[in-house]
């Protein structure tokens, strides 16, 4: 059930319905004064959510940023989360936005901090139709040279605390020495932590995937409205609601 709400949520929290919903409102409001109301809400709240400075500010300081790994030091495993590929209607797996974790992944492997790559990530569909991402993860990182007998798979996970609670029974079972190398992007990292640390683990961050970088401050990034924010609103909101959520449920 929770499942399922986050994911009928998600809708809810990216402010271009919320300005869709306001016109559509707007246009048929009957009263002069509540349409009047309206329309300044929707003038101000696209001002709002089309700011880049206002967008990069607030996720800036929401990300979690690295602190150098000790030079020298091996760690028995790296648990990557998944929400980097996904299948075409074909079942043929492929890439997404997020594929820096993988490739950071792959990096800190080959570079002999990561002794084993745990893969968390079953299918965060709704209709539960499509092969497990970590299954196509796996061939990749064969492909990327990783040691097949490296590579360990958690298929059932669907969302962050399901990828906390099947990985926890995985390290045990293996009985894998802590800490372990959390690999996600930087800007679902706070709650990744949060959750994963509830679950007992002793995990060391490794963001990727930053949203936002440090830029000059031109007015390109300060005062030009940026339309495709709308939609970019929708990933930061579900992460700082995901987070208060999975408290209040204790599942962080």
């Amino acid at each position: 059930m929770f499942f399922i709400f986050s994911k009928v949520l998600l809708f809810l929290l990216i402010p271009f319905w919320w300005l869709v919903i306001l016109f559509v409102w707007m246009k048929f409001a009957k009263n002069p004064l509540l349409k009047k109301r309206l329309y300044y809400l929707l003038v101000f709240l696209f001002i709002v959510f089309t700011n880049p400075f206002l967008y990069r500010a607030l996720v800036s300081n929401w990300q979690v940023n690295n602190s150098p790994l000790p030079k020298g030091k091996v760690y028995e495993a790296g648990i990557v989360l998944g929400g980097m590929a996904g299948y075409d209607k074909s079942k043929n797996g492929y890439f997404g936005g997020n594929a820096d974790r993988f490739i950071q992944t792959a990096n800190l492997y080959h570079q002999g901090i990561i002794k084993k790559i745990i893969v968390s990530g079953g299918t965060g569909s709704l209709s539960q139709d499509e092969p497990a991402e970590a299954i196509f993860l796996r061939e990749q990182f064969m492909a990327n040279g990783v040691r097949d007998s490296d590579i360990i798979i958690e298929k059932a996970s669907r969302n962050t605390y399901e990828n906390a609670f099947y990985s926890k029974k995985i390290t045990d079972s293996l009985k894998l020495a802590p800490p372990y190398v959390l690999i996600t992007s930087a800007i679902h990292m706070k709650r990744s932590v949060s959750t994963f640390q509830k679950q007992g683990f002793d995990c060391i961050p490794y963001s990727c995937d930053f949203e936002v970088v440090p830029k000059k401050n031109t007015i390109e990034y300060t005062l030009l409205p940026d339309i495709t924010l709308l939609g970019q609103w929708g990933y930061f909101i579900k992460e700082v609601v995901g987070l208060y959520a999975y408290k209040l449920t204790g599942k962080a």
